[in-house]
């Protein structure tokens, strides 16, 4: 299905997956609505999509932690271009450590940005993709698929996201409405920079993918027509299970 005439928002796009990803959909023919927290790198990216892609950029912050900047998000999107097709719920956090370590306020972060965000952007949009047979896809992770000792909060968080889609899938699939789950493995992105170095800094290229193979994903998959539906996307390196 062509992306041409279609409408994206993308949360998190300040950088990673989130910038990535759209740049891949601009690429695709998409209008794309950009939102982080980091006003600077909205616009930069906005710069580029126009140069690169001629496409039309919407610039909105917000923090996803807020419903209210959600809510006025979405209705920005739907102002502006009259409708929308795709929405990327990716912006995430990951805060490292064990959990008698870890701290309350940290700990409330990592629900507040990876279960509560995703909620309110899911809750808000599915209005508007019901009228456009939509798809919301939700970016989760390996974590949310398998035990992570190292930091059980952050999977737990993302067992949420990957519970909270599969279910959500089955209430609004029989309203045209598709909801994929991206599950990537170690992408070398700013990523956990929170608590020290990035994943970026701490893999080589041939530890990890890059943020741009995980964008191509998630583009395969806004590109199918309904009522056909990639529900679930797991992006491992091939070997990932050496060793297990």
């Amino acid at each position: 299905m062509s992306l041409d005439d279609s409408v994206a928002l993308i949360t998190g796009a300040s950088s990673g997956i989130g910038r990535a990803t759209a740049e891949a959909l601009a690429e695709r023919g998409a209008a794309v609505a950009v939102s982080a927290r980091r006003e600077d790198r909205l616009e930069s990216l906005a710069d580029d999509l126009r140069e690169d892609h001629d496409a039309d950029v919407l610039v909105q912050t917000a923090d996803v932690t807020d419903d209210a900047q959600v809510a006025a998000l979405v209705e920005a999107t739907v102002d502006e271009f009259g409708r929308l097709d795709t929405v990327v719920a990716n912006a995430g956090l990951a805060r490292e450590g064990a959990v008698e370590e870890l701290d309350s306020d940290r700990f409330r972060q990592m629900l507040d940005v990876n279960c509560a965000g995703v909620f309110y952007t899911a809750r808000e949009s599915l209005p508007h993709l019901r009228e456009t047979e939509g798809l919301l896809v939700l970016v989760g992770s390996m974590a949310g698929q398998y035990p992570r000792p190292a930091s059980p909060v952050y999977a737990a968080t993302k067992w949420f996201v990957r519970g909270f889609g599969k279910s959500l899938a089955g209430s609004v699939g029989p309203d045209g409405v598709g909801v994929t789950v991206v599950n990537p493995t170690e992408v070398r992105t700013e990523f956990g920079s929170e608590d020290g170095e990035s994943l970026g800094e701490r893999l080589d290229p041939d530890e990890a993918a890059d943020p741009g193979d995980v964008a191509e994903g998630i583009a395969f998959a806004a590109e199918q027509e309904p009522p056909n539906v990639v529900q679930e996307l797991d992006f491992y390196r091939r070997d990932k299970f050496e060793g297990w």
